[in-house]
């Protein structure tokens, strides 16, 4: 959902949760490279998070179920109740995929208030709060889990980073909290031990002090991002790991999708495929380290929200998934780390 939107009209549906660098592989009949991953979207039309078959260029789930190997809304799900759902699962705008501890964790946010951390497959609830339930005045936008099991979340509207004690139980209020102009992406760092962030003219890193059980958030750099046009704001949007080059991360921006290399400070446009990955408004962007593949997002006109999109774009080689009815934002890899 874009930042500035403020008390839109919302659509309402229900779903529930259920069972699921390299060089470009040589594609299978029906142009999917073998051992390509399955792919994990946030869908708002329907205003679930499903995971798709990747072997399935075309997916409808109203005419053919089998192309969904998992999916989660809270709607109606008694574990998630306190969150307010109906309220605060408006516009899905994130999903990621982590490993925590053996469990496997789904990191989803939506623009009206619900973030949560949910139990692959079973859908339980690890941790969750509502941050302003029922409007997008906070926008939260991304989220991230540390190893010490805490949960820090991007509020893009509210401005802020927050960092919430969740190891402490499915219930935890407790949260340390950091100011981000635009705040949308989140990624923390193992090597380096810190949670870089990314807004809408900087990417910075914060240090993580005190106990888990009462956390700290303290800016240790901020870099300003590239921009377009002079006197501009850049608008920086999505923020994941470059898989196989643990140096690098993938930034977008309003006006394209940069590498950002840690041990020089730059923003380079040098990956391969960069001509056709390289573009204005690209939501989520992720390569598959395996198989060499890059996917991303971005919004197509004509839809119910200016954001949305049917379509799954993948690169290297080229080809697209269509998803009929949809109303995606991101999609991401199923790849958990």
């Amino acid at each position: 959902m874009a930042a500035g939107l403020s008390r839109r009209s919302f659509l309402i549906g229900a779903g529930a949760a259920g069972a699921l660098g390299a060089a470009p592989a040589v594609a299978a009949a029906g142009g999917v490279p073998p051992g390509t991953p399955p792919v994990l979207v946030t869908e708002q039309a329907s205003r679930r998070l499903l995971v798709l078959d990747p072997r399935r260029r075309e997916w409808d789930p109203a005419a053919d179920p089998s192309v969904v190997r998992w999916q989660f809304s809270p709607l109606g799900d008694p574990r998630y109740a306190d969150l307010r759902p109906e309220a605060s699962w408006v516009y899905p705008c994130e999903a990621k995929p982590r490993r925590l501890r053996g469990r496997t964790l789904v990191l989803t946010t939506a623009s009206f208030g619900f973030v949560a951390a949910v139990e692959y497959p079973s859908g339980r609830r690890y941790w969750g709060t509502a941050i302003g339930p029922g409007d997008d005045l906070f926008n939260p936008h991304s989220a991230e889990v540390l190893p010490d099991g805490n949960v820090a979340v991007a509020c893009s509207t509210g401005a802020l980073v927050r960092l919430y004690a969740a190891s402490c139980g499915p219930y935890a209020a407790r949260y340390a909290e950091a100011r981000l102009k635009g705040a949308h992406g989140l990624h923390w760092d193992r090597a380096r031990r810190v949670l870089w962030a990314v807004g809408d003219d900087d990417l910075v890193t914060y240090e993580v002090g005190g106990e888990p059980a009462r956390p700290v958030l303290a800016q240790t750099s901020a870099t300003p991002l590239p921009v377009a046009v002079p006197g501009r704001t850049a608008g920086g949007h999505d923020l994941f790991p470059v898989a196989g080059r643990p140096g690098r991360l993938w930034v977008t921006t309003n006006a394209a999708v940069f590498q950002y290399e840690k041990r020089t400070g730059a923003f380079v446009r040098d990956y391969p495929g960069h001509g056709l990955i390289d573009r204005a408004k690209v939501k989520a962007v992720g390569n598959d380290p395996r198989t060499g593949q890059v996917l991303s997002t971005v919004p197509e006109g004509g839809l119910g929200e200016t954001w949305w999109t049917t379509r799954v774009t993948v690169h290297r080689p080229a080809g697209s998934y269509r998803l009929a009815g949809g109303g995606i934002y991101k999609a991401r890899w199923w790849l958990p780390a």
